[in-house]
């Protein structure tokens, strides 16, 4: 998730694109970008610059077993099996972990090495555990990273009156439960693995404790056929919520061997460790685990699911705010039928028909469903996260072909739970900082994964940083001439002004129209001159003729840019400041992300610098706005949900009336996406997306967090349990 990538993400100041490809592999897609921050990631992520995300890892203990990899020997009195699993992110292989189990005289050890290497940054993890004949932990211990710049040190005894825990140099001890487990995050593989297998023997309880801390839950999904080397072979699909923020699925063999894991890791992104034998099957047990967690949600919102159908809905007394720049209409009424809206306005002017059930809104505020224009759809449970904040459009900037394309169409066709869902295919140059799949290292491979994309149903095109500028071009014009946009970073050596010249019908992200606004702060940015860079942010004129030329440029293209500023000022506000002095959705978060988003930022070191950075994207955003430059709604994930309300009181902040940051999260989005005549606004005829408020936005733009009901596509959700069922508060 968002919030995990940045400190790791933005360590690096080049966010090249991925590995390599010839071409559209025959079976893997995708990938999917963070955010960059190019201006900040080398002062702000600079030397043992990282956030402790305590919760996030995991280890565990086990059990021996008969057979774990092609390689290993039956179990005996004294014996040790040897194993690996290839470790991947976004599909793309990127390490091994290498494991040993241990059997002698009644006791089992577990030993891994973990290891891979993420855009160009090594990260490697060992573990160790020691248990009893049945499995029962006595110890464990864990150290080393768990991604780029995040790293841990812990261990956990059980003695026979508790359990000691210590983390980095603190201690605690806590009474001992009568079934538990050591475990501290997505990795190493193998522990999980010994974890199904202690849960299984334990007599599959319902939930188990687990150490250093937190409850888990193991659930049994069935059974799935997959084929290899040509032959069938019959895996048991289980998921664990509680180890992260979220389900991840993995599949075992008949003897509790670790076949797969879909997962996602410290950073919140997507990632895999498979057995080697497994891994041409990937792509599909990525797409399955997506539409096992999509029925698995679907099956939760029932309770707190309401679908009207063809009934006539009656919403009345509540205050209107249609999305179309009108003023809000007090006492109104809107007629709901089919999905559909069918009659809104006053109610003195709205006739409502006897047949229609009529839902008494009044003191409350309506207003239309709410986009978010930079997610990374990367868990399911992103949904009722993005419903319960009253976003029911999103635009997905670049994910895994298999997950998200299962993702969506799970919520296409009642089967899952979330917003509708518009898809941007992500695609780069190779590099040695790469992640992902998708390459385009000459024109007919930037053609080729363009037309994978369309056909596929993707909607727009999303570059990355590795992209030549002729293969921009081609990826554009083929993009164009199939009828879909194109979106993304400014590749490397090119610079805004060349990007939309090249086809971008859009930018991602801020930054890079500061850079194209300030060719003085490009220039000391990497020069080590620390107090000339900060003259340089702190004499940034908006009135200059270089920033009134590129927001003219930006301008007359009709070029549209979601600024991120949630993520930005994540790792910018927070060098004085506490995240949750500014965002307070961070208390609200699910307990795993909690304790990760509290540790975020307080480098006090670069907090001048910082600072000065956010302070001028705030003015750029001021300048592209009063020029009139498309300006929409995108959060890069951050804050799950709260983070679309977050941009919208920035915006404010900047100079926005709420009724323009309003226009920025539905009419202006839906108009980008050439989506308006469906969606954006509650007029007769469009999509019933709407969003009832406890309170008037344009009252207090931060009154667009209030939210009680959502209606995506006619259907009609609680705010408070669709945050419950992902284990935030309401």
């Amino acid at each position: 998730m968002a919030i995990k990538r940045f400190l790791s993400r933005r360590k690096r100041a080049a966010m090249n694109g991925r590995l390599t490809s010839a071409g559209p592999p025959a079976t893997n897609h995708g990938g999917k970008l963070s955010a960059r921050m190019r201006f900040s990631c080398q002062v702000i992520l600079r030397r043992g610059t990282r956030v402790a995300f305590s919760t996030i890892f995991f280890a565990v203990i086990s059990p021996l077993s008969p057979q774990t990899s092609a390689s290993s020997a039956p179990p005996a009195d004294s014996s040790t099996v040897e194993g690996k699993f290839r470790l991947h992110k976004f599909e793309q292989a990127i390490g091994e972990e290498r494991y040993t189990i241990q059997q002698n005289a009644g006791a089992v050890e577990v030993a891994s090495s973990f290891e891979f290497t993420d855009r160009g940054s090594r990260v490697s993890l060992t573990a160790k555990l020691r248990a009893a004949a049945d499995l029962t932990p006595a110890f464990f211990s864990i150290q080393g990273d768990v991604a780029r710049g995040t790293s841990i040190d812990a261990s956990v005894e059980a003695f026979q009156g508790g359990i000691r825990v210590r983390l980095e140099k603190d201690s605690r001890e806590s009474p001992r439960p009568a079934q538990f487990f050591f475990i501290e995050g997505y990795a190493p593989a193998v522990m999980q693995m010994m974890l199904v297998r202690y849960w299984d023997g334990a007599g599959r309880p319902k939930s188990l404790a687990t150490f250093p801390a937190g409850t888990l839950a193991i659930e049994d999904r069935g059974s799935d056929q997959f084929q290899i080397d040509g032959k069938p072979v019959v895996l048991e699909r289980f998921s664990i919520a509680g180890l992260t923020w979220g389900r991840e699925t993995l599949w075992v063999d008949d003897e509790k061997n670790l076949a797969a894991l879909i997962t996602v890791d410290a950073e919140y992104d997507h990632f895999e460790a498979i057995r080697p034998e497994f891994e041409p099957a990937l792509g599909e047990f990525v797409k399955r685990s997506a539409s096992d967690a999509m029925a698995a949600l679907a099956e939760i919102s029932k309770k707190f699911r309401s679908a009207p159908g063809a009934e006539m809905i009656a919403l009345t007394g509540a205050t209107l705010i249609d999305g179309t720049g009108a003023p809000a209409i007090p006492d109104s009424v809107v007629l709901l039928q089919n999905g559909k809206i069918i009659a809104a306005g006053a109610r003195a002017k709205t006739k409502i028909p006897k047949r229609a059930r009529t839902i008494d809104v009044r003191g409350k505020t309506i207003v239309p469903g709410l986009w978010d224009m930079h997610a990374h759809f990367e868990q399911v449970e992103w949904g009722p996260v993005y419903l319960a904040a009253g976003v029911t459009s999103v635009r997905d900037c670049g994910n895994e072909l298999e997950f998200i394309t299962a993702a969506r169409d799970a919520i296409t066709t009642g089967h899952g739970v979330g917003p509708r869902l518009l898809l941007a295919g992500i695609i780069d140059g190779s590099s040695p900082t790469a992640l992902g799949i998708a390459r385009a290292d000459s024109p007919e491979q930037a053609r080729a994964w363009v037309n994978r994309y369309h056909h596929a149903g993707f909607r727009q095109m999303k570059i990355y940083s590795s992209v030549t500028k002729e293969n921009v071009q081609a990826i554009a014009a083929e993009a164009h001439r199939l009828g879909m946009t194109v979106t993304g970073h400014v590749p490397n050596g090119m610079n805004a002004y060349d990007a939309v010249e090249a086809g971008f019908d859009q930018i991602n992200h801020i930054d890079f129209i500061f850079e194209a606004m300030d060719p003085g702060y490009l220039s000391l940015r990497h020069s080590g001159k620390r107090e000339e860079l900060l003259a340089n942010l702190r004499s940034f004129d908006p009135d200059s003729p270089d920033v009134q030329k590129a927001a003219s440029f930006l301008r007359t293209h009709g070029t549209v840019i979601d600024p991120t500023m949630t993520i930005l000022e994540m790792f910018l506000r927070t060098g004085k400041s506490r995240l949750i002095s500014f965002e307070p959705g961070v208390a609200k978060v699910a307990p795993p992300l909690a304790e990760q988003l509290k540790n975020v930022g307080s480098n006090l070191e670069s907090a001048e610098f910082r600072n000065a950075v956010f302070s001028n994207l705030v003015k750029v955003l001021t300048v592209l706005h009063r020029a009139g430059v498309p300006i929409v709604v995108g959060t890069d994930q951050t804050v799950p949900g709260h983070s679309v309300h977050r941009e919208m009181e920035l915006y404010v902040e900047a100079g926005f009336t709420p009724m323009e940051a309003l226009e920025s999260a539905t009419l202006i989005p839906a108009r980008a996406m050439r989506a308006d005549k469906e969606v954006g606004t509650i007029e007769p005829g469009k999509r019933a997306d709407l969003v009832v408020l406890g309170a008037n936005p344009l009252d207090n733009i931060s009154n667009i967090r209030k939210t009680e009901r959502v209606i995506e596509g006619g259907v009609f959700y609680d705010c408070a349990s669709l945050w419950k069922s992902v284990d935030f508060q309401p």
